[in-house]
């Protein structure tokens, strides 16, 4: 261990931020095609991706799944659960992915970034499943496995991002993302239970005029549009438009999976067995409408009364 000035040291990084905050930095805007490789590490130069969308997988209570095992048992775990999810968002494309603390987040963008992103995430869901079961089976008795699998959690925005780190070390850099996919996407999977993936308010508009997403498959009593529930992201701040999302309670289905999962991955939006859903929800909305304007018109009604006999 070398000396630190420690004096020294505070006064460089007070100069330095007083220094960054004088002028700000270029940003360039990069539109939907980025590439992380071409970051700068030195250049006051941020770079711009429009539109990206954000996928974090949580593991439940992972603290605990090496208590009481060997270390090469716990390193299985770790490797089978984590190093799993990394697998799925690489298959599925994702163009930055890292891990982070038990689990991992990755970034998409460019086309289909939504497409990629609700796939590879309902695919995590369905791999938290087969997970769990696995190790129930190799550790029976070990009370911390019922309550694992992965949260995971989907969000999106603009995001600036630039490689912080030593200059001279290649292995001490890493890229930092500013805007609130992630931190969105890491509370969205924190506001769930594990097997379960929340997503925001922007992320649903984008899945419910996708009738492969928004939809059941036709196994047992039909198409039906009990898929996703009402989610209020309470960890969001008050009032974000974002909090008001959904949860995905289900995953791939063992016979329709792969066909959804594929037709969605080409860009296909539309079925035809789920016309008179959108037909009743659309009718449901009107109804909805109509009560509205109706009550606030009695509303308005009461305080004119109100108002004549005061």
């Amino acid at each position: 261990m070398t000396d630190v000035k420690l004096e020294d040291l505070i006064e460089e990084l007070d100069r330095k931020a007083k220094d960054e905050f004088a002028s700000t930095p270029d940003v360039v805007d990069k539109g939907h095609g980025l590439d992380v490789s071409a970051l700068p590490i030195t250049a006051r130069k941020w770079h711009k991706v429009t539109d990206a969308v954000a996928v974090v997988a949580d593991l439940k209570g992972s603290t605990k799944l090496g208590t009481g095992k060997r270390a090469a048992s716990t390193a299985s775990i770790y490797e089978a659960s984590t190093g799993g999810v990394v697998r799925i968002f690489d298959e599925f494309e994702a163009d930055f992915l890292a891990i982070q603390g038990d689990g991992a987040f990755a970034l998409f963008w460019g086309d289909r970034r939504y497409e990629r992103a609700l796939t590879a995430g309902i695919t995590v869901k369905r791999f938290s499943l087969d997970l769990v079961k696995r190790l129930e089976a190799r550790w029976p008795n070990d009370s911390a496995l019922p309550s694992t699998g992965f949260k995971v959690g989907i969000a999106s925005s603009r995001l600036l991002v630039k490689r912080v780190g030593t200059p001279r070390n290649v292995n001490q850099q890493e890229p930092v993302w500013a805007g609130k996919a992630v931190n969105y996407a890491a509370k969205a999977a924190q506001s769930v239970d594990r097997h379960l993936m929340a997503v925001t308010g922007s992320v649903w508009d984008r899945v419910e005029k996708n009738d492969y997403l928004a939809y059941t498959c036709p196994c047992g009593e039909g198409p039906s549009d009990t898929l996703w529930a009402d989610h209020t992201i309470d960890r969001l701040p008050d009032g974000e438009p974002e909090a008001q999302g959904r949860v995905l309670r289900s995953s791939w289905c063992a016979i329709h999976g792969e066909e959804y999962c594929a037709a969605v991955l080409r860009g296909e939006k539309k079925r035809d067995d789920v016309g008179h859903l959108k037909k009743a929800a659309a009718s449901a909305r009107m109804r909805e409408a109509i009560w509205s304007k109706a009550q606030q018109e009695r509303e308005a009604l009461r305080a004119r009364r109100a108002g004549f006999t005061s």
